[in-house]
């Protein structure tokens, strides 16, 4: 009897030990299952940090409109609120970057200085031949950063192509409406900047119009002529422009943000010899 005693015991013991065996495999797989999903999440996590902390994307969609509750403004201020600041590394950031090129002393940096501001200027980073300035604007509802390298236009300055022109959205291939030698250029330039950036947005802007005015009709005509031949070489839209006078400077990176991302807003083709030509 005592023996039949002690072998069910043993039994019973023998089966719970199986139990407690089968529970603390199972405890062992939910626990490495576990480290396994939080290690995975920590690594997307990691991913997901670095995306944002790395360069942001070029183009992103922004945020659709309740077309019932609001319309377009067709006032270019309503249109787009700006607002200048630093060289700001927030998240939600999206950074363009843009080109300017063209030779010396056609306008380029004073074109930048009237889109950023006085005080932007003063927070702009300078190297050789090399001039970077930031503009920051707001977007329906997103936040937009134009990161504008402006390169010098002497010799010294062509090594410096490359990197400003690598990962621009868009190039602005710049000249003196009221300097033939500078507009001749143009097709140089563009040519190096093409070697580097086959996708970005090539826009052809005259500066100086408020000069260009006074000169004869006749000379007005066939730099008018010979820079539209050139805007439709090279696929480019064609702006005449005046820092001095603001004439066409906001819109022009406004047509850059509507290219971008496909905003509704159009610019007006004006081909009237005497007038600040725009062309596409």
């Amino acid at each position: 009897m005592m023996a039949k005693i002690i072998h069910q015991t043993t039994r019973k013991m023998s089966q719970l030990c199986r139990k407690f065996a089968r529970v603390d495999v199972r405890w062992g797989v939910l626990k490495r299952v576990s480290f396994v999903g939080h290690f995975f999440r920590f690594i997307w996590n990691r991913i997901l940090v670095c995306s944002v902390a790395g360069r942001p994307p070029h183009y992103r969609k922004l945020p659709l409109r309740d077309q019932s509750s609001s319309t377009l403004a067709t006032d270019s201020d309503a249109f787009l609120a700006a607002t200048t600041c630093g060289y700001d590394s927030d998240s939600d950031l999206v950074s363009l970057k843009i080109s300017l090129l063209g030779d010396c002393h056609i306008g380029k940096t004073t074109f930048v200085i009237k889109y950023v501001g006085n005080e932007q200027e003063k927070m702009s980073l300078q190297m050789e031949g090399l001039n970077l300035m930031d503009k920051t604007l707001s977007v329906q509802g997103a936040r937009i950063s134009f990161r504008i390298w402006d390169v010098a236009g002497d010799k010294r300055s062509l090594d410096q192509i490359p990197m400003a022109c690598k990962d621009a959205v868009a190039i602005l291939i710049m000249f003196d409406l009221t300097s033939r030698c500078t507009l001749n250029s143009v097709v140089g330039w563009y040519s190096e900047a093409r070697k580097w950036n086959q996708s970005a947005i090539p826009i052809l802007i005259g500066t100086k119009f408020d000069d260009f005015v006074r000169l004869p009709p006749d000379v007005q005509w066939t730099i008018v002529t010979q820079a539209r031949a050139y805007a439709k070489a090279m696929k480019a839209t064609l702006f005449f422009s005046s820092a001095t006078h603001n004439i066409n400077v906001n819109k022009i990176f406004k047509f850059i943000m509507a290219k971008l991302f496909n905003l509704p807003w159009t610019v007006e083709r004006n081909l009237r010899v005497g007038e600040p030509i725009i062309d596409f």
